[in-house]
């Protein structure tokens, strides 16, 4: 968000490296890095390039001394904030000397550390590579970018011949530029056009798998949040803000923390320092924990932060440092009479979804190591159950399979040594939905919370058990259904 005197309310020394111990070693480092920013004191007129030249490379100048302190510390990847580099409350024209054109990366491989003579006029996008070449870690950044369009083609095309973009872009820990995105959702942002169509964009990376970007306003618009985590199964996003905190609702890690619990994701967010203005909070938000940082004293400096967070890409399965391409793959079992679709947990935290046709069961967990692997599965059914009874179910279950086959997941145990912290939900059609836990040795339990959430999702969390876990359950009864399809097939 890029205007800043309003009072409107927005959503507005070294430490080891991680190394994978086995297959089931899941984590990676993250970094953030709260920037106090320089701004150019007249930013309605025009300068000449070399002055926003030398206005940017002072702030360039704490972004590399940062970048080279999160290298120590062993981060993965680091996300620095929207404005970061030039300031904000530029008009169209004021801003032209700050642009550069980004290549898009679907389009052209490119290192500008590497090949620095490929394209002209891009010192930003040539410092910026540099950094991430250097320390080799994966570098998110935000900048001024410049498109030229043809009205003859394109009639959006803005009257000047080139759309303004307010933009993200990703380095790889070679200098490589991965990935570009425009921001959508502008907020009274004059020197920015929004882009003529939607695009979601995401990178992958060798330690966590896939993240998708977008910037500071978007997060309260569908498009592209919504998209990106419900429709595109993404659960990891790095997110540059420029964020005016408005409480009581509406400060920057209020929100941000809102955001990844309710949707169940890691946000990378950094926020860009202004304390006369309200902007502050920056944090490493997953569903289970959160690093973060919030001050509004006027002498408070930048602030780099650094954390250790689970890999959460569903499709990322960690082992020595490779990758799957595929998913835990579905299968079918019995369960209580019912063909249940399950999906098998694999490593020590992870983030699944099994689904039965639309019916969808979601699950984020962390579980301890047991004295022997115990196998566990997330499954899902929305059916008519006709054995001892005729009646409609939706059914999200976490289950400990008897043996050490998946054949044998839906069969009945009572014992269980695994402790696993989860968060289970599901999108029901029903109001009638139960929620269960059962511990080792016919233990009852309770979830911690559990509830409604927006678009029909019921959820239930647990953390903490002092059993092991034998089945947690969000049992839907849609009575309503219980006759209906044995009259429809009846003749």
């Amino acid at each position: 968000m890029a205007s800043y005197g309003l009072s409107a309310a927005i959503l507005g020394a070294c430490v080891l490296a991680i190394h994978l111990i086995g297959a089931e070693e899941t984590l990676y480092v993250a970094a953030v890095y709260e920037h106090r920013v320089i701004l150019n004191p007249r930013p309605g007129v025009p300068l000449r390039r070399r002055a926003a030249l030398e206005h940017m490379e002072k702030n360039l100048h704490a972004f590399a001394e940062q970048a080279a302190l999160a290298a120590l510390q062993g981060a993965h990847i680091l996300v620095f904030p929207e404005d970061a580099i030039h300031g904000f409350n530029y008009t169209r024209a004021s801003v032209a000397s700050y642009l550069e054109t980004v290549p898009d990366p679907e389009e052209v491989t490119w290192s500008p550390c590497a090949d620095p003579g490929r394209f002209s006029n891009t010192e930003v996008l040539r410092r910026l590579s540099c950094m991430a070449r250097k320390n080799r870690l994966f570098l998110v950044a935000n900048m001024p970018d410049r498109q030229p369009c043809s009205r003859a083609s394109d009639p959006l095309c803005p009257p000047d011949g080139q759309y303004q973009f307010n933009t993200d872009v990703v380095f790889s820990d070679n200098g490589t530029l991965v990935a570009r995105y425009h921001k959508q959702n502008l907020y009274f942002e004059a020197a920015f056009d929004t882009p003529p169509r939607n695009k979601y964009v995401t990178f992958t990376t060798p330690f966590a798998g896939r993240f998708g970007v977008f910037t500071c306003f978007d997060i309260l618009f569908r498009e592209p949040a919504v998209t990106l985590v419900r429709d595109m199964g993404v659960r990891q996003l790095v997110y540059p803000t420029a964020w005016m905190n408005q409480l009581p609702l509406l400060a920057a890690v209020q929100f941000q923390r809102s955001f990844s619990y309710s949707a169940g994701v890691t946000l990378l967010a950094a926020n860009v320092r202004a304390a006369a203005l309200g902007m502050t909070g920056s944090g490493i938000f997953t569903p289970w924990e959160a690093v973060y940082h919030h001050d509004s004293t006027e002498g408070e400096q930048g602030r780099l932060l650094v954390s250790r967070v689970p890999v959460l890409d569903p499709l990322a399965v960690v082992g020595h440092a490779t990758f799957s391409e595929e998913p835990t793959p579905p299968f079918t079992s019995t369960m209580m009479y019912d063909n249940f679709t399950l999906v098998l947990l694999q490593g020590r935290e992870g983030n699944l979804t099994a689904c039965d046709g639309s019916f969808c069961c979601h699950l984020l967990f962390r579980r301890s190591d047991p004295p022997e692997e115990e196998l566990y599965a997330l499954g899902a059914f929305d059916g008519l159950h006709v054995v001892h009874g005729t009646y409609y179910l939706e059914v999200c279950a976490l289950v400990k399979c008897p043996g050490q086959h998946k054949g044998s997941c839906g069969g009945e145990t009572e014992r269980a040594q695994t402790l696993i912290d989860f968060q289970l939900d599901g999108i029901f059609s029903t109001e009638h939905v139960y929620a269960g836990v059962l511990g080792s040795g016919m233990t009852l339990d309770r979830p911690d919370q559990s509830g409604w959430q927006s678009g029909g999702r019921f959820y239930m969390k647990r953390r903490g058990m002092t059993t092991g876990l034998v089945t947690a359950v969000l049992y839907g009864r849609v009575y309503e259904k219980d006759s209906c399809l044995l009259s429809a097939d009846s003749p």
